[in-house]
């Protein structure tokens, strides 16, 4: 019985960790955000609109959502498994966004061909929808500067605000069950 509460209570300190890593993740890449366009002073606008992405996603970011990233993810890549067919679940270009939101909590790159095998799809189409993406501001491209046969690709602060939207409005029960604030349930 001891060595049950004992081991209870490690799962619920490592959960608050994760929970904690998360939020510290969560912030660096606000700050990569803010900082990363500021570097261009040619584009206030751009400046500008990153500065406001980066405002709301600090509002709305919650370290649960990675999870439910990665849920999501693991979930489609069981449904194939499953139905035995590639082909009756293609959306690349949503495996594509899952990948990147999960590699920017857990800040680790992904490279082009990351993305292409990630978004289970033949490389051409992957390319096809990186390059919508790409063009719809929701993911960007960057050289390695160490390697220059390799391109990194990762969410745009507009890609990086849609998917916490998504996941704010898809998961808004979960997270206010969480809230330790009295009388959050009483907004429900």
């Amino acid at each position: 019985m001891e060595k049950t509460d004992q081991l209870m209570r490690n799962r619920a300190k490592a959960i608050r960790l994760i929970g904690i890593a998360n939020e510290l993740l969560a912030m660096a890449r606000e700050l990569e955000i803010g900082t990363s366009v500021a570097a261009d002073p040619l584009d206030i606008g751009t400046r500008i609109e990153a500065q406001e992405v980066a405002k709301t996603s600090a509002s709305q970011d919650h370290p649960v959502w990675v999870e439910l990233a990665r849920q999501t993810y693991e979930d489609r890549r069981r449904r194939a498994k499953i139905f035995q067919s590639d082909d009756l679940f293609g959306e690349p270009a949503w495996d594509i966004l899952l990948d990147l939101f999960i590699a920017a909590k857990e800040r680790r790159r992904v490279s082009v061909t990351s993305a292409c095998i990630g978004s289970a799809v033949p490389s051409t189409t992957a390319l096809r929808w990186i390059t919508i993406l790409q063009k719809q501001n929701l993911l960007v491209r960057e050289a390695d500067t160490g390697d220059a046969r390799r391109v990194y690709v990762k969410l745009s602060a507009r890609g990086y605000a849609a998917m916490l939207e998504y996941f704010a409005s898809a998961s808004r029960s979960v997270v206010l069950l969480d809230d330790p604030r009295p009388g959050i349930l009483a907004a429900l």
